[in-house]
């Protein structure tokens, strides 16, 4: 019988591949210093994050490591200056897309995709701080980045975004998930999925 226990290999995989996730993020997050740019961060950071996804994904065979993943990422976002939204995020989508993942027999591609939207909508959790965190939160930008930044960031980001940014992430994590899968093809078929 197969061991369905997540091991210390597991543990280093989700390790790895988890802190490509949050390299990805950062990366590209960067671009939000211009705050034009904020919410078509929305669309491209699920488009790129998911090649290493993807490949995460190829050596996923146990329920949890999408959640420990995502417990990892919130902690990570909370402790770098974000408030406990994110975390309130990430650890629930994570859970969610490793139900769905198990449920789905962790080999149909269908299954991964859907899995990887659903994950990639814990990333709302960092903007989900504009619109809930509050007034200090907002001071906090406008002494760290300017009144001019922050007067910009309200502008490019009102509250209805957050539904404008549930469709770009899921678009972008969609489009990712195709992405990831063409250039890892190879992967794909050596670890059984169709």
């Amino acid at each position: 019988m197969e061991n369905k226990k997540i091991t210390g290999k597991d543990l280093i995989t989700v390790g790895i591949y988890t802190a490509l996730y949050v390299i990805v993020v950062f990366i590209i997050g960067a671009a939000n210093a211009i705050p034009v740019l904020y919410p078509i961060s929305m669309l491209i950071i699920p488009v790129v994050a998911g090649i290493p996804m993807m490949l995460y994904y190829t050596k996923i065979e146990k329920f949890g490591m999408l959640t420990i993943s995502g417990i990892i990422i919130g902690t990570f976002f909370y402790l770098s200056g974000y408030t406990w939204i994110c975390v309130a995020f990430l650890v629930p989508t994570a859970l969610i897309a490793d139900i769905i993942l198990k449920i789905g027999g962790y080999k149909k591609y269908a299954v991964i995709t859907l899995s990887y939207m659903i994950f990639a909508l814990g990333m709302l959790g960092g903007p989900a701080n504009l619109w809930f965190a509050g007034e200090s939160y907002w001071d906090g930008i406008r002494k760290s980045m300017g009144e001019q930044y922050a007067t910009q960031l309200a502008h490019y980001m009102p509250s209805w975004m957050l539904w404008l940014g549930i469709f770009l992430v899921l678009i972008g994590a969609f489009l990712g998930s195709i992405l990831g899968k063409r250039m890892l093809n190879k992967h794909f078929v050596k670890a059984g999925i169709a």
